[in-house]
């Protein structure tokens, strides 16, 4: 099949799968800082344009960082 290899293919699915992963993500965490996020100040606008600028690596650490401790502020 076009001199690609099983582990080729493998490969390619595996690459595919995490930029999937990373889509849903970014558009998860988006979401989340946009309709969660409280309007006080600027950190709504600051961690939008964070989370679109640097897509799943800014939705990584908007889960990590900010997203417990509005949970924690919320009492969830």
């Amino acid at each position: 099949m076009f001199g690609i290899g099983h582990w080729e293919i493998l490969i390619i699915f595996f690459v595919f799968g995490i930029g999937i992963l990373g889509s849903i993500l970014w558009i998860w965490m988006l979401i989340e800082c946009v309709t969660k996020e409280s309007s006080e100040g600027n950190d709504k606008l600051i961690w939008i344009l964070i989370i679109i600028f640097t897509h799943w690596i800014g939705g990584l650490i908007y889960l990590i960082v900010r997203r417990p401790k509005r949970r924690e502020e919320l009492g969830r």
